[in-house]
């Protein structure tokens, strides 16, 4: 689907973190919200190195109260081990009939290390290039067993066929993994991969395994630039670059009123700041900023972080996504069920079926 600039529609997620809150209604009530929006998904973040309840259990409970926006946990893959990984993001994709996505996330400290008491801390390229492995040995187990693996003949009392199961036979820098998983190929054939490039050595990560890029950036032209230069790398990468979605990072404050704020901030932001760049504005001056990267080529949407999580989530669902909704630049209704459908992509081949039919 196209915008009246030939452009297709843009993509919006937000984040529903919520400082020291354990109980899992105020992340339904927030996801819900994005969701009467219609925005593509939400991201919950995670971490060793701080208090809180696990993203991926939060948005697992979270699953069975929405019923269309996608579902993206942070997931740390430092200190944690692969296959156990990518069995869990597997079934909050069955969890959610086919909406969710992870985003991949190291764990560098000493202070952390010692929680686990697994091994020392490493420095952030050698965690990333491990956070990369993660990635790849995921996609291979959620392919480890074949769409159709699952035969369930009572009266042989088959459950699977076992010829469309397939060992993975991955050796990687830090871990090895045989496979296959212990959960049959998730409704989405790989649930959605989200890469916050903020970290350096992220960026190969996100161009060689990200579906959604996220890049902070202060202006269209510079978001422009990280756009260019990730879909660059992932052709480098033998990847189509039509099939990563790059969406700006930016923090959010929608309770400033219909001006511009500050000085400096030119019609509302973003500026940059210690937590990366921020608008600060009303929803009107907000949908315009957007329009006006939309109209640039600059990304292909927003990943918004709302600085008060309700007040600044609603008044982006009530006024700024209206706005934009009118101006034929973002959806009304999901036409998909799955988040691949909301992004636009295609469902993976399983790389084993294809091997297995190719007669060379």
């Amino acid at each position: 689907m196209t915008t009246p600039t030939g452009r297709g529609l843009l993509h919006l997620a937000a984040a529903v973190d919520q400082p020291d809150t354990y109980e899992a209604d105020p992340y339904i009530a927030l996801t819900r919200l994005a969701e009467r929006g219609a925005l593509d998904f939400v991201t919950l973040g995670d971490s060793f190195g701080r208090p809180g309840p696990d993203a991926l259990a939060v948005l697992s409970r979270v699953a069975p109260a929405t019923g269309r926006i996608g579902l993206v946990p942070t997931v740390t893959t430092t200190h944690t081990e692969p296959f156990h990984v990518q069995a869990a993001v597997a079934t909050l994709d069955w969890v959610s009939r086919g909406r969710a996505g992870w985003r991949p996330e190291v764990s560098a400290t000493e202070e952390e290390a010692r929680l686990l008491g697994r091994r020392d801390a490493a420095p952030a390229a050698d965690l990333w290039r491990e956070a990369g492995e993660v990635a790849d040995v995921a996609a291979r187990l959620w392919d480890s067993w074949e769409d159709d693996a699952e035969i369930r003949d009572v009266a042989t009392g088959r459950f699977v066929d076992r010829d469309k199961l397939h060992h993975v036979d991955f050796r990687g820098s830090t871990f090895s993994v045989r496979g296959p998983s212990i959960v049959p190929r998730p409704p989405q054939g790989h649930p959605v991969t989200v890469v916050d490039t903020t970290e350096p050595h992220a960026y190969d990560v996100a161009a060689r395994h990200a579906d959604v890029a996220l890049v902070g950036a202060a202006g269209p032209a510079q978001a422009a630039a990280a756009r260019a230069g990730l879909r660059r790398r992932a052709a480098e990468y033998g990847r189509d670059p039509d099939t990563l979605r790059v969406l700006a990072a930016l923090r959010v404050d929608l309770g400033g009123g219909e001006h511009a704020a500050e000085p400096g901030h030119g019609g509302g932001g973003p500026l940059p700041s210690d937590l990366g760049p921020l608008y600060r504005g009303g929803p009107v001056d907000f949908a315009d900023l957007i329009t006006a990267w939309h109209r640039a080529h600059a990304v292909d949407g927003f990943h918004l972080t709302p600085v008060e999580p309700r007040r600044d989530l609603e008044r982006l669902v009530n006024g700024t996504v209206p706005l934009l909704q009118h101006r034929g630049l973002f959806r009304t209704f999901y036409p998909g069920s799955t988040f691949r459908e909301h992004l636009g992509l295609a469902r993976p081949a399983n790389q084993y079926a294809a091997l297995a039919g190719d007669p060379s």
